[in-house]
Order: C-alpha cells, then structure tokens, then sequence
C-alpha cells in the first residue's frame, strides 16, 4: 500500500486539498490532527499530563465541561517554545500510536494508497515511513492573511509566532516530492491535485507485488533510505 504523506504550512489549504482526496478520490485519510484531539480528551493519558503540567501556567486551560481551552494552550506554547517541546514530548507517542494503528487497519483491508494528513510530517519524522509526500504552500502574505481569518482572536504577532514555530517553507519544498501551490483559485489548486494524482496513483501490478512480503520489504527499505539521504541532504545546507 503507497503511503502518501501530505502536509503544509498553516493555513495553506492542506484541509481543503485532504477533503478533496477524501472526496473526489475515495482515499482514506489518517488525519493527524483529528487523532490529536481525540488523544488529549478528558481521561486520556495525554490529557492527565498536560493539565498536571500546564494548569499553573494557564488559569483558563480547562473549560467549564473539563474539555482543554486548546485556544489558550495553542497561544501560550506557541509563544513559549520550551514548553512547545514539552506538549510535544506529551502527545506525538500517543498520537503516532494512532497513526500507525490505521495505516495497518487500511493495510489489511486491502487498500492500494492511504494519506497521511499530518502538519508536522517533516518535524516527527514520519515522513520516513511514506513511499510520496506532497506539501501544500503559499506566500506569506497569503498565508498570515487567512490564518488571521479563520482564527480572528489572534492578533497579527500570535499569527507570525505560529507561522515561525513550523518549518520553513523552503526546508518544506526540498524535503517534498511534489509541491501544490495554493495561491489562487481552488480550480488551480484542483488542477495541480489531478496532476499529482495521476502520476502517484499506483497500478494494480504494483499494488499486488507491495502486498508480496519479500517485495514490499525491499520497496519499503527503499522508500527509508531515499527519505533519510534527502534530508541529509537538507540538513547540510
């Protein structure tokens, strides 16, 4: 089964290119950021830690229900980068658990390409374990304009700390096989996506000889290597 890690800069469209490959093209999504919220409700482990760890720091961390504030969360870590780590430390095990437990579930049911929707692709490594990435971009300008829109109590430095706890655009196209430009109408973002598609899109041939163990271990070491060679590559510049 190909796995196809997709990913982007926030507020980019990634969402917007995830639904469209849910939709149109019948792929089934590993999304990340779902898992994510599911891993951090009340009674959950990830939960427990982050209220022990967070609740003097964050007067208003819970809601009235017992739910993470995430607004107020998201604000404080994405101004404090230690403590970032620290609610990465907290819920990047339990949620790549998750990950790798529906990629087998679609695995075994036979599918031919899965997609995993996952902002912080390149930062957890994972993209290590995808045999195609694609990331979704756009300008900055572009960029500040709608995260500002979709999220309107940020003001324009919360907005710009966000952006700049993620990846750098550039490291973001170099460490990508195939780059979506979402700077114009979704028409033209649709049209770039058809394209991908069309080349990735694995045959039946190649389907049935990647459920063969000896050959999908061998496409799968050179999937790993290829990654890590890459951003070797990356990392020297």
């Amino acid at each position: 089964m190909l796995v196809v890690g997709l990913t982007g800069g926030i507020a980019c469209g990634k969402s917007t290119v995830s639904m469209r490959l849910k939709e149109q093209y019948k792929l089934p999504i590993v999304d990340a950021d779902q898992i994510a919220r599911e891993i951090v409700a009340p009674g959950q482990d990830a939960y427990k830690k982050i209220v022990n760890h967070f609740q003097q720091k964050i007067p208003d961390l819970l809601q009235s229900d017992g739910k993470l504030n995430r607004q107020a969360l998201g604000k404080w870590v994405f101004s404090n980068r230690d403590d970032l780590k620290v609610l990465n430390s907290i819920t990047h095990p339990a949620i790549r658990y998750e990950i790798f437990r529906q990629i087998l579930k679609y695995y075994l049911k036979g599918y031919k390409m899965c997609v995993l929707d996952i902002p912080l692709l390149f930062e957890s490594k994972l993209d290590t374990f995808c045999g195609i990435t694609i990331s979704v971009i756009c300008n900055e300008e572009t960029q500040l304009q709608r995260l500002r829109k979709r999220n309107p109590e940020l003001s324009i430095e919360d907005a710009r700390n966000r952006i700049a706890s993620q990846m750098p655009m550039s490291d973001r196209i170099k460490l990508s096989d195939f780059v979506i430009e979402n700077n114009d109408s979704i028409a033209t973002l649709n049209a770039q996506l058809q394209g991908v598609i069309s080349q990735i899109n694995p045959g039946f041939l190649r389907t049935t000889l990647e459920y063969f163990p000896p050959f999908g271990t061998v496409s799968a070491l050179a999937i790993v290597v290829t990654k890590y060679l890459r951003k070797r590559a990356v990392d020297k510049q």
